[in-house]
């Protein structure tokens, strides 16, 4: 597992954190220095049709072995990192057969990472596990997902035995800000279906995620000295505040899990004169997706309303803006690219957690342009703070996942997708 170990800190220790107020792609230049150092990667292993364009989107091929035809499919990972947390810097920590204790991230801050706390620990046990030092986030999201890609190509290049048909990779920037299939090309990639190994732990299989929007609301007021302010000063920040309490009680994301959606108050600033709410909307259900958002309309036109006379026009402006849908539509015509992964799963002993994503993959995006896309898990967990962890082993897994879809892909007849549906035994009747 060493080279599993060393090819995934070459890639966390190169900063690579997106930002979202920048209109460039990349939206950082640092993001580049890890995109290059794939396209060396890949070539030094063998691939064919290396390419990096002049967005940072990096791809590249693995020639079929096989001379009957078999369907194209790709795998696809971002390298950027989330601006949520520190991600300059990253030293990674090293701890190997982990005993199910305690582990001190950071003594001087007395940082530690508890299974008390994170009970997902338990079930790694034994294993080997990277962390941060505590001061960063790891950057598992998703270089864990960029090393089982190219880790999984160069085991097929050094098996050729393995049948497998054509297999495109793909790694891309920004997703962590929302706009990595901004500027993918789906044409040039060329694949029927693809996997983004962007899940969290061993056995995630996901092909549902939310629906969601963001909203912006600006709320007007009028400053007058407070003491001559009665009838006349109207306080945008209390308007404001007014807003959030009208939303839904405990349809927040801290009270919601499963396919429950909710309204998420992201930012909220502000002056007597105006004020700013930022607000997310997820639902996995369309019907209620475009519910919370006519709801939201619908507030602003009350509050429009109560204030009409006093300030003469729009107190409050609202602009909702659709981010992405659920992929469950366009995967579920093409079922049997999820069966297929399931299949793989199943052979290799790993449970399969299909379950819906609380959020995004740049799949979702995929999905709809064209290139229908579920998640696979790479095995972090916590991402995005300072107590991210991957199990080595789970990223090992990861990378049997890959290596058998490809070789299942090759291997199955795609005219009677039925064959990879999981036989369920009847429960057989006990006689009377």
């Amino acid at each position: 597992m060493q080279h599993i170990i060393d090819r995934f800190i070459s890639y966390v220790t190169i900063d690579t954190e997106s930002d979202a107020n920048s209109q460039t792609t990349p939206s950082t230049p640092k993001q580049l220095v890890l995109a290059k150092l794939l396209v060396k990667e890949l070539t030094a292993i063998g691939m064919t049709e290396v390419t990096i364009d002049k967005n940072g989107y990096v791809m590249g091929t693995l020639p079929s072995n096989v001379e009957h035809n078999v369907p194209t499919i790709g795998f696809v990972s971002h390298y950027d990192t989330s601006p949520d947390f520190k991600g300059e810097g990253v030293k990674p920590q090293i701890i190997a057969n982990y005993s199910g204790g305690d582990i001190l991230l950071n003594a001087e801050q007395n940082i530690i990472l508890s299974p008390n706390y994170f009970k997902d620990l338990l079930q790694y046990k034994g294993q080997t596990l990277i962390t941060t030092d505590g001061t960063t986030l790891l950057g598992a999201d998703d270089k864990a997902g960029l090393t089982e890609i190219v880790s999984a190509m160069e085991f097929l290049l050094k098996n050729p035995e393995i049948e497998h048909g054509k297999i495109r990779v793909g790694f891309t920037p920004d997703e962590e800000i929302g706009r990595g299939a901004d500027l993918f090309d789906v044409e040039k990639f060329g694949a029927a279906w693809a996997y983004t190994m962007d899940g969290s732990q061993i056995g995630e299989l996901e092909y549902e995620n939310f629906n969601a929007a963001g909203a912006k609301i600006t709320f007007k007021g009028k400053s007058v000295h407070p003491g001559y302010a009665k009838g006349k000063m109207i306080n945008s920040m209390l308007i404001a505040s007014d807003f959030i309490d009208a939303l839904p009680k405990g349809e927040t994301p801290e009270e919601t899990k499963g396919y429950e959606g909710f309204f998420h108050v992201t930012q909220l600033s502000g002056s007597i004169e105006e004020s700013k709410v930022e607000l997310i909307i997820r639902d996995h259900d369309m019907k209620k997706f475009l519910k919370r958002k006519d709801l939201v309309h619908k507030i602003v036109r009350k509050i429009n309303e109560k204030f009409a006379k006093q300030f003469g026009e729009d107190i409050a402006v609202v602009e909702i803006k659709d981010q992405y849908y659920n992929m469950k539509e366009k995967v579920e015509p093409v079922k049997y690219i999820v069966d297929l992964a399931e299949k793989a799963m199943q052979d290799l002993g790993i449970k399969p957690l299909i379950k819906p994503i609380r959020g995004g993959t740049d799949g979702c995006r995929l999905s709809y342009m064209g290139l229908p896309c579920p998640n696979i898990f790479a095995g972090g967990h916590n991402f995005h703070g300072k107590y991210e962890y991957v199990p080595v082993e789970s990223m090992q897994k990861a990378i049997d996942v890959i290596v058998k879809i490809a070789q299942l892909t090759a291997t199955t007849d795609f005219s009677d997708p039925e064959i990879l549906k999981p036989s369920k035994k009847k429960a057989k009747k006990k006689k009377k």
